[in-house]
């Protein structure tokens, strides 16, 4: 398959989600919004969006999100495979006409995560039934679209959605690597919300190199999952 990345920073890139889909013998096709136009989407097996430092509210100061966010419409209109990563989850819930705002607190860290009973029984989140740990840092959420199946939840807000049978969206970071989270937690300063919640960037760091590496093997287990979920 030929599979779209779409990256929007060089540490917030495909991460973990690049073994699997090597692994299976996927081509990954990666595109950065901000640095051309998007690519077409025929011949485009599947796409997995990935995180930003933007919001999906920022359309006039980022004029290519408007880009990004058509291809995703189209995309889904033609029921392309999804994956959509914490700010990909939103755009895609966006594209399907759903709500997206900002939460009522940001979840920047280690947090509980629950899985629905529905989620248990998803192809792609139910192997982390009834819960997990998962990695994460937005100030945003996305309220899936009406008929979504919603998979996982924090007391926050929902966490893992199906649209249909081929497009999911995780407000968790999957996907990253210890050496990416290690540079977010270094730049925490750069981002607002993480001040003024005051993070201990110390503890973060000693608590993610406890939790990295079995949150990588989940991580490459889940994009396997959602890979053989649509071959």
């Amino acid at each position: 398959m030929r599979v779209l990345s779409v990256v929007h920073h060089r540490n917030a890139a495909a991460g973990v989600f690049r073994e699997p889909a090597r692994v299976a013998g996927h081509e990954l096709v990666e595109w950065v919004p901000h640095e051309g136009p998007p690519p077409s989407p025929d011949g485009l097996d599947a796409a997995i969006v990935f995180g930003a430092e933007a919001q999906v509210d920022q359309e006039e100061m980022l004029p290519w999100l408007r880009h990004e966010k058509e291809l995703v419409r189209l995309l889904l209109e033609r029921d392309v495979p999804l994956l959509g990563v914490c700010f990909g989850s939103q755009v895609l819930a966006e594209a399907a006409s759903a709500v997206v705002r900002p939460a009522k607190r940001a979840e920047i860290g280690w947090n509980e995560v629950e899985v629905t009973g529905e989620g248990a029984g998803d192809p792609v989140i139910g192997t982390l039934a009834p819960g997990f740990t998962a990695f994460q840092w937005h100030s945003y959420e996305a309220v899936p679209p009406d008929g979504a199946v919603v998979l996982a939840r924090t007391p926050v807000c929902p966490q893992a959605f199906r649209i249909g049978e081929r497009a999911w969206g995780i407000q968790f970071h999957a996907e990253v690597t210890a050496a990416d989270v290690a540079k977010w937690i270094a730049d925490y300063r750069s981002d607002e919300d993480a001040v003024r919640i005051g993070i201990d960037p110390e503890a973060l760091r000693e608590e993610t190199e406890r939790k990295i590496a079995e949150w990588n093997r989940l991580g490459r287990e889940l994009c396997g999952r959602f890979l053989d979920a649509i071959t």
